[in-house]
């Protein structure tokens, strides 16, 4: 079959008819222009989701691990609000104007992110502040995702959805590489006067992140035009095409959506972005409490792992194109739960080997200073390292050994990139050729909702409890969720399948 599944990744060739190949031509050039959009979106945010927790402690000493929660939640919350509001307004308005208009708003949330170290009290907040507007900002990932949905045949979105993720992918491997990259510029950095800047490992790359976005405005300006096809490929009139241009009706988009199968697939996508926000916001201050890495090294480390886990998704992207073809969106989906399952499971502690507590660490240090130490040196430079002694679970709970900590990260990063874009898959069809920006919209806002809650969920859960309750409670979760979509399976099918047009 030739068809957009059988393609190489962002390669969108297709048999189209001479006549209407200017048509085909830019309507993928559009899709492309959504993918780099998603591609830059990603980057932004995870090119400082693995510094966030050591600038924070850096700026302001009264911030604690459960406030990191909140800063993290504060990004989904901000998507939440924006995505059904920015779906809406694509549902009636060329697309380049939420999309200009929230890509400017990211902007100007990670300039003043690079400045939120100037204020000489309640750093905390500017920062929780500059992230709830980087989340807004980011709420055009449902426009983007509907646009796709809404210029893709029924045959050619599978790969249109997974070229997508897999685009969110490369900025989920490059944000922490570049992360990473800039660590080796150190918490002093270069001070520039002419700006009153302070450029160093934590707002270098925010500073980064505003200029993709710059270079994304300009392509959404110049490059994208508004276009709409029916389940076979027709070409039909957007609700929001401004253009006087023939266009051919079609009857496809009649019929009612299975309001059941909507609600199932938010219910499903909140429980998939939920674990996954528990995993990103605990890797920093888990790694730093289990192996006693310094912020300098959490940042750079963790951006690696994640960069590696970014590479690993595009595989799995890559693999499921040809996965869903042969045996069907549904069975990837329950797969993919169950491969998340496991690797929350490995999470779990075991043994007889404690974490090392961060109380002791300091008394060593003291007595080093003390005998070793000229009387000129300040202890204020050492940074106390380990499981905090505030944290009363780290003196009867097991450590989670460093292969444990890997092996996860492999597992989840299997796991989840199968189920996000397969969620979106499955959601786009069911939905089928009508409008899709606000459904879109609430898919959005859910997976925001998610994000919003998890980490404030697992920073008090880990903080109070420890990992052992956290990632038992996630494991549930993960169960409950493989237990709806058995419930519901029959209810998961396309628009087009449900109506009885297209055979299953």
């Amino acid at each position: 079959m030739d068809s957009e599944e059988n393609t190489p990744l962002l390669k969108d060739d297709s048999g189209s008819d001479d006549s209407q190949n200017d048509e085909y031509k830019s309507r993928w050039r559009s899709i492309r222009v959504m993918y780099f959009t998603m591609f830059l979106s990603s980057v932004g945010f995870t090119i400082v989701i693995t510094s966030v927790w050591p600038y924070l402690q850096k700026i302001d000493d009264s911030a604690n691990a459960s406030f990191l929660g909140w800063v993290v939640a504060a990004y989904s919350l901000g998507q939440m609000l924006a995505s059904p509001l920015f779906g809406l307004w694509s549902n009636h308005r060329p697309r380049r104007e939420p999309l200009a208009c929230s890509i400017f708003i990211n902007v100007t949330a990670n300039i003043y992110y690079s400045y939120i170290y100037l204020p000489t009290s309640q750093n905390k907040y500017h920062m929780l502040m500059s992230r709830a507007l980087v989340g807004f900002g980011a709420g055009n990932v449902a426009v983007v995702r509907s646009y796709v949905a809404g210029a893709t045949s029924l045959k050619e979105r599978n790969s249109a959805m997974a070229n997508t993720s897999a685009c969110q992918a490369l900025g989920f491997i490059l944000g922490p590489a570049l992360q990473a990259g800039l660590s080796f510029i150190g918490e002093q950095g270069v001070s520039v006067k002419v700006i009153d800047l302070q450029l160093n490992m934590y707002t270098a790359p925010a500073l980064l992140a505003a200029l993709f976005g710059l270079i994304n405005i300009l392509l959404v300006v110049l490059v994208l035009r508004e276009h709409q096809v029916d389940d076979y490929g027709r070409h039909i009139r957007a609700i929001n095409y401004v253009s006087e241009e023939r266009m051919d009706i079609s009857q496809e988009t009649e019929g009612d959506i299975d309001q059941v199968a909507v609600l199932t697939s938010n219910v499903l996508f909140f429980i998939i972005m939920f674990i996954f926000a528990v995993f990103e916001t605990i890797a920093t201050p888990l790694s730093m409490d289990m192996f006693s890495w310094t912020r300098k090294d959490a940042v750079m480390y963790n951006g690696i792992i994640l960069s590696c886990v970014g590479f690993e998704s595009i595989l799995v992207f890559l693999l499921v194109k040809v996965l869903s073809q042969r045996i069907g969106d549904r069975p990837v989906l329950l797969g993919g739960l169950a491969i998340i399952f496991c690797g929350f499971f490995v999470l779990l502690p075991w043994g007889n080997h404690y974490p090392a507590i961060q109380w002791a660490d300091l008394k060593n240090n003291t007595v080093i200073h003390e005998t070793f130490a000229p009387t000129s040196v300040s202890n204020s430079s050492f940074e106390p390292t380990g499981c905090p002694a505030e944290q009363t679970w780290c003196q009867y709970t097991p450590a989670i050994h460093l292969a444990q900590f890997l092996t996860a990260d492999v597992l989840i990063g299997a796991g989840y990139p199968a189920c996000n874009v397969i969620s979106y898959t499955l959601y786009s069809k069911i939905l089928g050729s009508k409008p899709q920006g606000v459904y879109m919209g609430w898919l959005t806002a859910s997976g925001s909702g998610a994000r919003t809650l998890g980490p404030v969920f697992v920073s008090q859960v880990y903080t109070i409890l420890g990992p052992r309750w956290a990632f038992s409670l996630i494991c549930s979760m993960v169960l409950g969720a493989i237990l709806l979509l058995g419930a519901l399976y029959h209810k998961l099918i396309s628009f087009a399948v449900r109506h009885g047009r297209i055979l299953e």
